[in-house]
């Protein structure tokens, strides 16, 4: 698998886009997943599966600590 991707998505009337195969393929984007929109005026917008988020606020607040 390559590990870098250039495509293009259209914007639907719903303003939907359809990520292209390729790139759900390198990163494990499947029907159902759950995907982060981040956006800032000047930089864009970045897509981000909602798992890597998981995964950071699982070592920022670790299973079993239940301190208050």
């Amino acid at each position: 698998m390559k590990d870098k991707f250039v495509g293009i998505a259209k914007v639907g009337e719903k303003g939907q886009i359809v990520i292209p195969k390729e790139a759900r393929d390198m990163f494990d984007i499947n029907s159902g997943d759950s995907i982060i929109v981040l956006c800032d005026k000047e930089k864009g917008i970045a897509l981000l599966k909602a798992d890597a988020i998981e995964d950071l606020s699982d070592k920022v607040f670790p299973k079993g600590d239940n301190k208050q």
